[in-house]
């Protein structure tokens, strides 16, 4: 590979490249869904190639095969150099990423099972045993549960000098059941939405979310849930679980603090941003008990790896503290423009996808609170779990989410199940209401394996870390 690489970079320098990197890739997945007791899905499937991105005439340009051969290598390597050179017919000004980054090193994700390792048949058992669990349940109408393996071995070399190599191992499983009656249809997910919770590490990921142990108790959910009330209307204390809270973090935290987003190269596909750059170290973003961290270098996250697509190493990079906006999640180019460095947050989907800005592990810090006792301190309030729905706007203010269960909270206890129950909020404003935070006992790392941005499309793995809280003054239900 080492010489491969050579071969490109040598190429797009002879061709008038002023910079290229070059990112050889080679990917396995596996994946495993099991519905109604019956295997419906079994893909296995291996990609491998390359991507060449440069920069000529003070312009980037990008071309990727999935032929790895010296001949394709370097034909691939000429056609991003003609690529840069049109596109610097239309720049508006010259690419700066900064001072030469040279970065040498290795990194695999650590783990104690070879998740590839495990039979597939055992795989199947473990998945067919949550099925069978959820469906011994009277009132479930459809049961599904799945694995998801991938392993990416990637080489990256650059004409700075650069040389890594990295195994990212990721995993994910889940439950969902589909209740039916009184005219009714209600699901319910375990261990989060759409029965989906992945991670990097090996296979004792899945076997401590014990989904053939949560099977019964999730199906009875979904089954008491056709005959709750409804979630009411009005202004009201609303507790978040950790899970719902991980797209709330998402949605109006993580996306909004993309700086290629800020500066508008998102704005036809997914928008772009309320936090300005004048709002930087200046702007109110929540209560003073709000710290939030963006982390690639937490163990088991699914936005942890060892250096970005740029070379760059992992980072642990302050976003929020004590409630004021610090920090963006940046790329060599776009930290220029605000006369910083690069805090490694460029990745990309494939061989055959240029690097863009993704989230990492953007978490929330866990507070004090034991959730018996946030619990216990809330008079009245609704307490809301797993999410169902969402919809924010182009710049990640206005917000409406709706999840699966939820609660009545009156006199400091849980009451009766609510159902269809949704809230809405203004960004600054939610953060801002937020009393209560628990702590670290309560917080887990959530992953999302399936984060939309760029045109082509790309979807990213990225983790959130939260425990319940508790927010004040919100808008619950539909009028």
């Amino acid at each position: 590979m080492k010489d491969l690489a050579a071969r490109a970079l040598d190429t797009a320098k002879a061709r008038g490249a002023t910079f290229a990197d070059i990112r050889l890739i080679h990917s396995r997945q596996e994946s495993i869904t099991v519905k109604n007791g019956k295997v419906e899905v079994l893909a296995i499937g291996e990609s491998q190639g390359f991507g060449v991105r440069v920069i000529a005439d003070g312009a980037w340009g990008f071309a990727s095969s999935g032929r790895v051969t010296v001949k394709e290598l370097d034909r691939v390597a000429a056609l991003a150099v003609r690529t840069a050179r049109a596109a610097a017919r239309v720049k508006q000004g010259d690419v700066d990423i900064g001072p030469p980054l040279r970065t040498v090193g290795r990194y695999q994700t650590p783990f104690r099972i070879d998740p590839f390792s495990v039979s597939l048949e055992d795989k199947i058992g473990l998945l067919l045993a949550a099925d069978e669990a959820m469906r011994r349940v009277k009132g479930i109408r459809v049961a599904e549960s799945a694995i998801e393996l991938t392993r990416e071995n990637k080489s990256f070399a650059s004409t700075e000098g650069s040389l890594i190599e990295q195994e990212i191992t990721r995993v994910g499983c889940g439950i969902e059941a589909m209740a039916e009656g009184n005219g009714d249809v209600q699901n319910r997910s375990y261990p989060n939405s759409v029965g989906r919770h992945h991670g990097c590490g090996g296979y004792e990921f899945v076997q401590a979310q014990d989904l053939p142990g949560n099977g019964q108790r999730l199906a009875e959910e979904a089954v008491a849930l056709l005959t709750a009330k409804p979630c009411p209307h009005g202004v009201t204390t609303l507790v978040l679980d950790a899970t719902q809270l991980a797209l709330q973090l998402h949605e109006s935290c993580g996306h909004p603090i993309e700086l290629d987003r800020v500066l508008g190269s998102e704005a036809s596909y997914a928008g772009t941003s309320f936090l300005t750059p004048e709002k930087l170290g200046a702007f109110r973003y929540g209560s003073t008990l709000v710290n939030i961290t963006a982390d690639a270098t937490l163990e088991g996250g699914l936005g942890t790896f060892g250096f970005d697509d740029e070379g760059a190493p992992a980072q642990r990079t302050p976003i929020v503290r004590d409630g004021i906006f610090v920090g963006y999640l940046t790329s060599r180019e776009t930290a220029r423009t605000l006369g910083l460095a690069s805090n490694g947050t460029m990745r990309a989907d494939g061989w055959n996808r240029i690097p863009l800005i993704r989230m990492t592990n953007v978490t929330l810090e866990p507070g004090d609170w034991a959730f018996d006792d946030l619990i216990a301190d809330t008079d009245e309030g609704v307490y809301m779990q797993t999410n169902k729905s969402w919809s924010i706007d182009d710049k990640r203010l206005n917000f409406q989410f709706g999840t699966e269960i939820a609660w009545e909270i009156k006199g400091g206890k849980l009451g009766a199940m609510l159902k269809n129950a949704t809230y809405t909020g203004i960004t600054p404003q939610f953060w801002a209401s937020c009393d209560a935070i628990c702590n670290r006992s309560h917080w887990n790392l959530w992953g999302t394996p399936n984060c939309g941005k760029g045109q082509p499309s790309q979807t990213a793995g990225v983790g959130h870390g939260t425990a319940p809280s508790r927010f004040r003054n919100v808008r619950v239900g539909v009028i």
